[in-house]
């Protein structure tokens, strides 16, 4: 039995919480994947996966064995790293989520950190709060954006990167299209801003938590008459339809090309979200990590997020 493959069948099956997308994901068959796990289970002599018609999850030995599977892959990355890395020049992946709203920040941090070291291979995904703090705890993510604010929520130890500080606009269409981009208009309470047609992300979106007690402190509750959980389809509401939105600033920096948009500073309450990069504490670095977060902490990268998101004062 090649004990680190079945391992990582069985990291992949709680990833995917389904054989037939976990046995896709390894590129193997799901009858190659359910004899893994069988393997597995003869090998450590308990039950690891709950039997049904369908996957219904792993059993507390099971847990058990995921946890040492994370761990083993985890180490298995690493010494692969530094053997195929040479001095200063770190090689191998590193995988990073963000929040959707900060995913403009964090794909040009994964392109300057990938032109200063061109052996690290980013994988970059868009991930909600939940599913970021999930993959920190599991080793899935080496790396998470988001809201800093969220650390204390899950037993996970983690270590906090400050990155920038987040204010909100309401981005809507303009009265008359401007020169050549979008322009940063007069501040609007969000009382004011409470009687326009809303696109918003949807309620399970931490972003939408924010949005949704700052209109409620101004004494303002909103009902949106447009909802999504992408945010394309949320700038580009604004863009085709009657509707506006409330965005942060690193979202209306992506859009600031349409110049028949305008992007007014939200106030009364003036809204700050910290975001930072959160990684698990304790946990022995890859090399790639190890530059990341030399960048992460860099004072010109950080001037450079700061130019992108907030008040966009660039």
């Amino acid at each position: 039995m090649n004990l680190l493959a079945s391992m990582r069948y069985l990291v992949a099956l709680s990833e995917h919480r389904h054989f037939g997308r976990a046995a896709e994901a390894c590129h193997i068959t799901q009858p190659a994947l359910s004899n893994a796990m069988r393997t597995l289970e003869d090998e450590f002599k308990v039950v690891i996966v709950k039997r049904g018609r369908n996957y219904a999850g792993l059993t507390p030995e099971g847990e058990r064995v995921l946890a040492t599977a994370q761990r083993m892959l985890h180490e298995h990355n690493l010494l692969q790293q530094e053997l195929e890395s040479e001095a200063h020049r770190p090689r191998g992946g590193l995988r990073m989520g963000a929040v959707p709203t900060a995913i403009p920040v964090l794909a040009r941090f994964a392109a300057i950190l990938q032109a200063k070291h061109p052996g690290i291979v980013p994988r970059v995904l868009s991930l909600s709060s939940q599913e970021l703090e999930t993959g920190l705890e599991t080793l899935s993510l080496d790396l998470a954006l988001g809201y800093t604010e969220r650390m204390s929520l899950r037993g996970t130890k983690l270590d906090a990167y400050a990155q920038y500080t987040e204010h909100y606009f309401l981005l809507r269409r303009a009265d008359k299209p401007h020169g050549d981009s979008l322009q940063i208009g007069s501040p609007i309470r969000w009382a004011d801003a409470a009687r326009q047609p809303m696109a918003l992300l949807t309620p399970e979106m931490h972003n939408r938590t924010i949005i949704d007690s700052a209109f409620v402190t101004a004494g303002a509750p909103i009902h949106p008459a447009f909802e999504t959980n992408s945010i394309i389809t949320l700038a580009l509401s604004v863009v085709a339809g009657s509707v506006c939105s409330v965005m942060p600033g690193a979202l209306v920096g992506t859009v600031r090309g349409y110049r028949e948009l305008e992007a007014l500073p939200l106030v009364e309450p003036d809204i700050r979200t910290p975001i930072g990069f959160m990684a698990q504490a304790g946990v022995r670095p890859s090399r790639a990590m190890e530059a990341a977060l030399v960048l992460a902490q860099d004072g010109g990268w950080l001037r450079h997020a700061a130019a992108h998101s907030g008040l966009l004062m660039a």
